[in-house]
């Protein structure tokens, strides 16, 4: 999808459907007067009958009788006094997913002044934008036509005041780049686990690689028995799929800068191994490499914004099935960082190949390591389906990474990396186990991989209640969110910025 900025008065927007985004209130802003004349009245009287009342996630569709808009969307944004970029990102969804339904293939979006509550003109440019892809997307490949097909939302026009039309097309760039790695990482997700493979993965990579000159590195088994990854090998061992490690190097920082590392776990599908899951919903555990594809999806926004620092981007890859050959409850391996793991669940096969993937990334002296992992159900329970779990060992790069989130709508919530806790991973004959039990199941797996880190600040998210819906919220489609995208490019952009 596209987009292009339009700084002209919303009553001279000629568009199959202008979408405006009010805040709560019970009356018509100012702000909206003329295009009210122009319409014929119909933005006040669907206010005025109550018919919209500019709650969040609301939307009322109007038919003018006059002026150069077919339609008009009214979009709530809730309270203005709390209205910030999320909402007005939020509100541009709904109106690219009404967008959809209606079979627009374009729309205008615009906000109403006084529902602003002083968010700069551009992040409004860039969270429009985001919105309205995040919005528009839907995975339509492995289905048949239906007989009535709605046409793709192909642009959307961003509508500002003239004054502002520079800064907002600043940030429209940046949003445009954002909305890129988002639907090239929900697309990742969506795919069945057939079809998205390590090797896959690793076919994607190198695609990124030559569109945008990123330095490639794909270590296959072989490759890894050489770099004595045995954690990742152990639960790679179960299933006929090669695994795969990858590294996609961004050198926008140019010379011998310290990159940030950016770490995926990639278990394309995850059955539990001999630690079976049990059958129901297990079809969802293909979104199990969802922190891969928001490693891809944000080295898609490095490629297209080239924001001026270094980037390391980290794929540990492969399926955990259970066979003959499968690693099994009781085994003992060595890792890539020297340590013994005895393997207590083999469905906690992800910290497994995420610390080979730690141990790893030393090689290239990080300034920063953030790892996402759809790591355990324990934080669904903990959080839900709202926040990221977050933990690490260096309290500056949390709150830098929980700031990034709240910039990125992709909220993260800390859980603590005590001491005591590293007593739930003591193993009677090995360094460390790989599971804890019941109790601070999230935890316990921050803490695991913790045992890994050495020589660089850190912080692991846990997206495994974000990574994907299963219901069907306003402003998306149902399944993947592509959760990581928007808060590792927050992140990198404003250490860029430093």
């Amino acid at each position: 999808m596209t987009s292009t900025l339009l700084a002209v008065p919303l009553a001279q927007v000629e568009t199959p459907l202008l979408a405006v985004a009010l805040g709560q209130g019970s009356a018509l802003p100012p702000s909206l007067a003329e295009l009210e004349r122009s319409a014929g009245g119909v933005l006040g009287r669907a206010i005025t009958s109550g018919d919209f009342k500019g709650k969040r996630d609301e939307a009322v569709l109007l038919y003018p009788s006059g002026g150069k808009a077919q339609r008009i969307l009214l979009v709530g944004l809730g309270k203005s006094a709390e209205v910030t970029r999320s909402s007005i990102r939020r509100a541009a969804g709904v109106a690219a997913k009404r967008a959809r339904s209606l079979g627009a293939t374009q729309f205008a979006f615009a906000i109403a002044p006084e529902a602003r509550n002083g968010v700069a003109p551009t992040d409004l440019g860039q969270v429009i934008v985001e919105g309205a892809g995040q919005g528009a997307w839907a995975f339509t490949e492995l289905k048949a036509a239906p007989e009535d097909p709605k046409p793709e939302v192909e642009a959307v026009a961003v509508v500002c005041d003239a004054k502002e039309a520079t800064q907002v097309a600043a940030g429209q760039k940046i949003g445009e780049g954002v909305a890129a790695g988002h639907q090239l990482a929900r697309y990742l997700q969506m795919l069945p686990g057939n079809v998205c493979t390590p090797s896959y993965l690793a076919d994607r990579a190198k695609q990124l690689a030559a569109a945008f000159g990123f330095g490639l590195t794909v270590l296959d088994r072989a490759a890894m028995q050489k770099e004595a990854m045995g954690a990742l090998l152990a639960v790679a061992q179960g299933t006929q799929q090669e695994p795969r490690f990858i590294v996609l190097e961004y050198r926008g920082g140019g010379g011998d800068t310290a990159p940030v590392a950016l770490v995926g776990k990639g278990v394309t599908f995850d059955s539990g191994g001999i630690s079976i899951k049990p059958a129901q919903n297990m079809e969802d555990m293909k979104f199990d490499m969802s922190g891969a594809a928001a490693v891809l999806g944000t080295f898609e926004v490095l490629g297209r914004l080239k924001p001026r620092l270094n980037v390391t981007g980290v794929i540990p890859s492969t399926e955990n099935l259970p066979s003959g050959t499968a690693v099994k409850p009781g085994d003992v391996v060595k890792s890539h960082f020297g340590k013994t793991i005895e393997i207590i669940n083999t469905d906690a096969e992800g910290r497994l190949i995420l610390c080979d993937a730690l141990s790893y990334v030393r090689k290239f002296k990080p300034a920063a390591v953030l790892d996402a992992a759809t790591l355990t159900g324990a934080v669904v329970v903990a959080l839900g389906h709202v926040a990221i779990g977050v933990m690490g060992n260096d309290e500056v790069l949390i709150n830098e990474v929980r700031d990034a989130g709240e910039r990125a709508g992709e909220r993260c919530w800390p859980l603590p990396l005590w001491d005591d806790y590293r007593e739930l991973l003591k193993s009677d004959i090995a360094d460390v186990k790989n599971s804890g039990g019941r109790g601070a199941g999230t935890i316990a797996g921050g803490w695991f991989l913790r045992e890994f880190v050495n020589g660089f600040p850190w912080a692991h998210l846990d997206i495994a209640g974000t990574a994907y819906t299963d219901g069907e919220p306003p402003h998306q489609t149902k399944g993947p969110t592509a959760i990581g995208v928007r808060l590792f490019t927050e992140f990198l952009l404003k250490r860029a910025e430093a």
